[in-house]
């Protein structure tokens, strides 16, 4: 079925961002890197070197370069493509809105 008439369904609104990122797969307990691609209160886009299975939990610390903490998050992947070879962007629901961390990372993209 072709959908030409697809409407986002997000409440929050993303923003583009690229911040360095570790995760846990709580599932296969796999480490990992990654870099954001954008961040709203519920959810990433990441890249990664490789495939995040669908429905996999995540833990993530993003560094967000404001000398705090890094951020805590856990969550669901939704989606994971492959871009080329070696490289894939997933989209990540976040169990919880978070709109202090989100603040955060705000507070970094508007001085730069």
């Amino acid at each position: 079925m072709e959908n030409m008439n697809y409407d986002d369904q997000r409440i929050f609104a993303r923003f583009p961002a690229r911040f360095p990122l570790r995760f846990l797969d709580v599932d296969t307990n796999m480490e990992g890197g990654a870099e954001t691609s954008d961040i709203s209160a519920k959810g990433l886009g990441l890249v990664t070197n490789g495939h995040l299975q669908p429905n996999s939990s995540l833990e993530m610390w993003l560094h967000i370069p404001d000398q705090g903490e890094p951020l805590y998050a856990r969550g669901e992947v939704v989606w994971s493509k492959m871009v080329e070879p070696n490289k894939y962007r997933s989209g990540i629901n976040l169990d919880k809105a978070d709109l202090m961390g989100l603040s955060r990372v705000l507070r970094v993209l508007r001085k730069s």
